[in-house]
C-alpha cells in the first residue's frame, strides 16, 4: 500500500516527467528546419500570410550567413595567398618528367651511381667462368638466368629485384667456386636477398625452396644466403642497367607520347635480354642502358638518327661508344643470340609490354649509325 506522501511523491514525479517530454518535444521541434527529418512532425503553418513572412525571414538569415561566410573565406584565401614568386602560373613552369628524378639535384644522383657502378667490389669480373669456375659453363649460366626470370614473373616481383638477383649471382660466382648441383641454389638464395632488398612484401624462404621443386631445403637456402652475403661484403644496392634505362628511356622518347610507352617497354626488354648474354658483363650497366635506348630509337624511328646531342650529353656516351654492345643486343633482339632461352621473349610477347617481342628489326644495322651527327 503506497502512503499519501509516496502517491504526492509519484504524481508530483509524473508531472515533472511529461514536463521534460514536452521540453525535449519543443527543443525538437527546430530540428524541423532541417529537410531529412523525417521522424519530426511539425505543424503547419494555416495562415499563408505569416507562413510568407516566415519564409522570407529564412532566405534572409540564409543569405547572410552566405555572405558571411564568403567574406570569411575570401579573408582566408588573402592571408594565405602564395608570393608572387610561387604563383600558379610559375609552379606550373616547373615540370618534373618523372617524379623520381627531382631535377634540382638529378645530375648529383647520376654522378653519384655512375661512379659507383665502376667502383671494382661492386662488379663481377667479366672472365669469371674460364678464371673462376670449373664446372659452370655459360650455356648454364645462360639456363639459371632464364629459370629467374619465370620465378620473378611467378612472384610478380619487380624487374630491379631481377636486376639485381643477376649481379647477385655473378658476383658470387666471380670469387667462389660453385658446383653445378649447387648453381640454381645460388640463384634462389639470390633472389631471396634481392626480394628482401627492393619489394614491400618479400616472399618467405618456403616459396622459394618450393619453387625449385624441394630440390633444397629451407636450411640449405638461408645458408647460402648467408655466404653470399659475406662474400659481397653486405653491398648489395648496386645500380644496373634497369637503374639507369629509367631516366635514358625518358630523354630518348622526345616527348613523343604517342610511342612512350611502348618505347620503353622496348628498352626494358632490350636490358633485360643483355642478362642472357656473359659477354656482357664487359660492360657497364649505364653502357649498356644507354645502348638499348640506341637501338629501341633505330627500331621505333628508323628515319631518325638514333643518338642525339640531348642524349650524348645526360649519358656521357657518344655513339661510337655504344657500337659494340649494341650490336650484342641486335644479336639477342634477332635471337641469334640466346635464342634457346624463351622466357624473356615470351613475358615481352604480351599485352601489357605492348608486344615489343614481335616489333621488326632490320637484320643488320648500318655503320652510319654510330657516326656523330
Amino acid at each position: 500500500m503506497k502512503t499519501r506522501a509516496s502517491k504526492r511523491k509519484s504524481s508530483a514525479a509524473n508531472v515533472s516527467d511529461v514536463e521534460d517530454q514536452n521540453s525535449m518535444k519543443k527543443q525538437r521541434v527546430v530540428l524541423g528546419e532541417i529537410s531529412n527529418s523525417n521522424n519530426v512532425s511539425v505543424s503547419p503553418i494555416s495562415n499563408p500570410e505569416v507562413s510568407g513572412r516566415v519564409r522570407n525571414s529564412r532566405i534572409k538569415r540564409v543569405a547572410a550567413t552566405r555572405k558571411a561566410l564568403s567574406s570569411v573565406d575570401s579573408n582566408i584565401d588573402t592571408e594565405n595567398k602564395a608570393p608572387e614568386s610561387f604563383t600558379e602560373k610559375s609552379i606550373t613552369e616547373v615540370k618534373f618528367s618523372d617524379p623520381q628524378n627531382c631535377e634540382p639535384f638529378v645530375h648529383e644522383i647520376d654522378s653519384y651511381l655512375c661512379s659507383m657502378e665502376r667502383e671494382i667490389k661492386r662488379r663481377p669480373i667479366f672472365n669469371y667462368i674460364e678464371r673462376v669456375q670449373c664446372e659452370v659453363t655459360t650455356q648454364m649460366r645462360g639456363i639459371l638466368v632464364d629459370w629467374m626470370v619465370e620465378v620473378a614473373e611467378e612472384y610478380k616481383l619487380l624487374p630491379d629485384t631481377l636486376f639485381l638477383s643477376v649481379s647477385y649471382v655473378d658476383r658470387f660466382l666471380s670469387l667462389n667456386r660453385v658446383p653445378k648441383l649447387k648453381l640454381q641454389l645460388l640463384g634462389v638464395s639470390s633472389m631471396l636477398i634481392a626480394a628482401k632488398y627492393e619489394e614491400m612484401t618479400p616472399p618467405h624462404v618456403e616459396n622459394f625452396v618450393l619453387i625449385t621443386d624441394s630440390t633444397y631445403n629451407k636450411s640449405e637456402v638461408v645458408k647460402m644466403e648467408a655466404d653470399i652475403l659475406k662474400s659481397l661484403r653486405f653491398e648489395i644496392g648496386n645500380p644496373t642497367a634497369k637503374t639507369f634505362v629509367r631516366r635514358f628511356a625518358g630523354i630518348g622518347c622526345e616527348n613523343n607520347k604517342a610511342k612512350k610507352l611502348k618505347f620503353e617497354c622496348l628498352c626494358n626488354y632490350l636490358v633485360e635480354l643483355s642478362l642472357l648474354e656473359y659477354c656482357c658483363l664487359k660492360f657497364l650497366p649505364s653502357l649498356v642502358a644507354a645502348s638499348a635506348t640506341f637501338l629501341a630509337r633505330y627500331i621505333t624511328w628508323p628515319k631518325l638518327h638514333p643518338w642525339t646531342t640531348t642524349l650524348c650529353k645526360f649519358t656521357g656516351y657518344n655513339a661510337a661508344d655504344l657500337k659494340e654492345c649494341v650490336l650484342v643486343l641486335h644479336e639477342l633482339f634477332m635471337a641469334r643470340k640466346g635464342g634457346s632461352f624463351p622466357a624473356i621473349r615470351e613475358k615481352y610477347k604480351q599485352h601489357k609490354f605492348k608486344n615489343v617481342a614481335y616489333l621488326p628489326s632490320p637484320p643488320q644495322l648500318p655503320r652510319s649509325l654510330f657516326e656523330d651527327e
